[in-house]
């Protein structure tokens, strides 16, 4: 039996695509700026709640544009107000998105108001040895709906716009940098889900060409780096794509961030035990960071199944970072959300839908 083929997403489009659209379809500009006011102002559901408009021009757009929500197929809440969303894509997938509120460090800077952490792709390519979202490899990369899909959902959910976007879900963000920007636009845009460019942070783990590309976007976005390792020797061992982005590349890439945008840039190093966790390696990390003039954020290696790995002591997590403030490094050890949904930092995974139902294949990043 034929199906009928899927609508492209009203929601994958920017206000310019809007007005060609419109342009082409014998419309006006006016009438494409209120198509936009009626999806993401007024969240509408329906084209007929579009009451503005024409009978004639939203039944043509009810058989152009698709104007449904991404499908949660489960939501998780945590013991310290963190939820997890687990969303089901057009194709079957599913990929995990985590809202955390109130008094959330991520960029050295504090939230007392709703934070989401975003996922990019459907898994991750990428290979890091300590992340769940690896670990059964990459699928596809997430299109422009399906990552502003997840911001809409979280809002509708929570009653309230979210504050902060943190691009540190499942996925290399930088690895499907063209969907990305667009993305990002219709994030910051006015007309779109107005979310500041300043609160809006974009993780990497270290691909220097894309960090350049990026930087010439004209938006004040924030950068983070999952470093995780303060020398070649280190990083090689937990991030294959230091072997091909090695440090001295990084910081290339990273020096003409610096001199397109603004915003302190933000090292994220995870402390596992045994592996990146000596006090050298800190002093290492201190002369990196006061060199980016960077923000380092600690933060404790959280467990995943099927992973050895272990975060340091108590004991040894403050003398890592006493290392670092004795430097002069601005510096936070965060203290995870979510680990008991398996919704914090390294935890989301890639998750697949069976006969049986809704299976984890290893517990979220």
């Amino acid at each position: 039996m034929e199906t009928s083929p899927r609508l492209p997403s009203a929601f994958g489009m920017t206000l310019d695509d809007w007005i060609a659209w419109a342009g082409a379809n014998g419309q006006t500009t006016f009438r494409a700026k209120q198509i936009v006011q009626w999806l993401f102002e007024k969240r509408v559901k329906s084209w007929d709640e579009m009451t503005n408009l024409s009978q004639a021009l939203r039944e043509q757009l009810a058989k152009t544009f698709s104007i449904e929500r991404l499908p949660v197929v489960r939501l998780t809440g945590s013991q310290d107000t963190t939820r997890k969303f687990l969303f089901r894509l057009h194709d079957g997938r599913l990929v995990e998105t985590v809202k955390i509120s109130a008094n959330v460090h991520f960029d050295g800077g504090q939230s007392d108001r709703i934070t989401l952490c975003v996922s990019s792709q459907v898994g991750c390519a990428y290979d890091c040895k300590f992340c769940a979202s690896g670990l059964a490899g990459f699928t596809r990369n997430l299109e422009v709906e399906e990552i502003i899909g997840q911001v809409l959902a979280a809002e509708e959910e929570a009653g309230e716009s979210v504050c902060n976007l943190v691009f540190m879900g499942m996925g290399e963000p930088l690895a499907n940098l063209t969907r990305l920007i667009k993305a990002l636009e219709i994030l910051n845009a006015p007309w779109g889900m107005n979310i500041g460019a300043r609160h809006m942070t974009v993780s990497t783990s270290g691909l220097a060409p894309q960090i350049e590309k990026l930087a010439l976007v004209p938006m004040q976005i924030r950068l983070a780096i999952s470093l995780h390792g303060a020398t070649d020797e280190v990083r090689n061992k937990i991030m294959p794509v230091n072997k091909k982005y090695p440090l001295p590349r990084l910081f290339e890439a990273l020096e003409t961030w610096r001199d397109h945008k603004k915003q302190k840039i933000t090292f994220e190093y995870i402390l596992i035990e045994g592996v990146n966790d000596h006090l050298a390696q800190a002093e290492i990390l201190a002369k990196r960071a006061r060199a980016m003039e960077a923000k380092v954020n600690l933060i404790p290696y959280n467990t995943v199944e099927g992973l050895e790995w272990k975060r340091p002591s108590e004991v040894q997590q403050e003398a890592f970072l006493a290392v670092l403030k004795k430097a002069g490094v601005t510096a936070t050890l965060r203290r995870e959300k979510g680990h008991d949904i398996d919704a914090a930092c390294g935890q989301l995974r890639l998750q697949e839908e069976t006969a049986e139902g809704i299976i984890s294949s290893v517990k979220g990043r």
